[in-house]
This record gives C-alpha cells, sequence and structure tokens, in this order.
C-alpha cells in the first residue's frame, strides 16, 4: 500500500471500526499527522505574536478534530489485524506502559488467511466470497 492509498483509505473509512488495517496504512497516516502537525507547528512558531498564530491555531485545532476518529478506527483495525479486540486501545490510558505495548503491537504483523474481523487485507484478492 502505497502513502496516497494509505491516506485515502483511512479517510475513506472515516469512521469504520469493522474490519482490518495493514501496518502500512495505520504507519503512512501516523506519518501524515506526524508531517502536517510539523508543518503547523513551524507555522505558528514563526508568526507568534501576529494574527496569522491565531489563524495557524484554528486550522490546527480544525485539523486534530478532523483526523481524531479516523485515527481512532485505524488503530482499532490495526489491532484487528493482529487478532486483537480493538478494546485494547484503551490501552493508550496506561501511563507509558500502555503506549509501549501498543506500539510493539502495531509493529506486528498481520494475522493470515482469515481472522474473527475478516480477511487478510494482504491476502484481500483471494478471499472473494467476503
Amino acid at each position: 500500500m502505497t502513502f496516497q492509498e494509505a491516506i485515502n483509505s483511512v479517510f475513506s473509512n472515516y469512521a469504520n471500526f469493522n474490519g482490518r488495517a495493514r501496518r502500512s496504512e495505520y504507519w503512512y497516516f501516523t506519518l501524515f499527522n506526524l508531517i502536517v502537525s510539523m508543518v503547523l507547528s513551524v507555522l505558528m512558531r514563526l508568526t507568534s505574536g501576529s494574527a496569522m498564530f491565531n489563524i495557524f491555531r484554528i486550522i490546527e485545532i480544525v485539523y486534530s478534530l478532523a483526523v481524531f476518529i479516523p485515527g481512532l478506527a485505524v488503530s482499532w483495525r490495526r489491532l484487528h489485524d493482529i487478532g486483537r479486540s480493538g478494546a485494547w486501545y484503551l490501552l493508550i490510558f496506561v501511563p507509558i506502559v500502555g503506549a509501549i505495548v501498543l506500539i510493539v503491537w502495531f509493529c506486528k504483523d498481520s494475522q493470515p488467511d482469515v481472522n474473527q474481523y475478516g480477511p487478510s487485507p494482504k491476502d484481500f484478492g483471494q478471499y472473494s466470497s467476503y
């Protein structure tokens, strides 16, 4: 999955918490969010003290709200891809340890074939009945 395909996939499944998401889909979306956040941060730093700062701050808030649900959904589907319930994402609320566990799980390879959450997105072509 390419960078653009991953971003399109996440936004086309905006609030879809069902199914599975490949590693590349999750990590490309994470990279996309990091890049956008860094650009907005630099623009805010360059314009601090001016009226443009407030405009970039509003853009940052709107962007954060716009990607919250798709980010949560792709994380949920990524956990499905490794055979875990999406509810495991709640580990994020456990300081330090929860984030480390989730990062390790997000780095794991997909479960091959079909699991309880659907067919593997890597082999989607061979499961035409789903």
